[in-house]
């Protein structure tokens, strides 16, 4: 079998394709609830906390250039090595829920799955010249 014909048939698999299909919405979701932590809930828990943006707490761990101005992006942009722990907490609110949402999903797909009821297994039928040769025992047998 040829490496093209081989990777073919790996590649046109059902869970190949399935895998592929995942990544790819995971990818988007994972954009939306970025954005949902982002622009949504942050500025409720800052707003809750006391007026606080999230995203600019952070510690220089260096003197940052005359002029530069105190933003966590000015920073960054100067080269200015920071402790970010404004953006770890965001980050970190957005893996929680991703992961809740994932958890609740993988919970639903299994409740699903206990609910519906194994197809009947139909007995296999057997050969013709196997019918035969047991109709011929069972006459030897008399």
């Amino acid at each position: 079998m040829s490496f093209a014909s081989e990777f073919k048939e790996f590649a046109m698999k059902g869970n190949v394709m399935d895998l592929a299909v995942g990544v790819i919405i995971g990818g988007a979701f994972g954009k939306i609830v970025d954005s949902a932590v982002n622009d949504l809930i942050m500025p409720i828990i800052g707003r809750i906390v006391g007026n606080v943006d999230f995203s600019n707490m952070f510690v220089k761990l260096a003197d940052a250039p005359a002029g530069t101005p105190e933003t966590l992006d000015a920073l960054r942009k100067a080269g200015v090595p920071v402790f970010a722990y404004g953006s770890f907490l965001t980050i970190l609110i957005n893996f929680v829920i991703l992961a809740f949402v994932i958890f609740m999903m993988i919970k639903q797909m299994n409740r699903l799955k206990r609910d519906v009821p194994p197809a009947p297994v139909e007995a296999p039928v057997t050969p013709e010249d196997v019918v035969l040769l047991r109709e011929i025992r069972d006459s030897l047998k008399r």
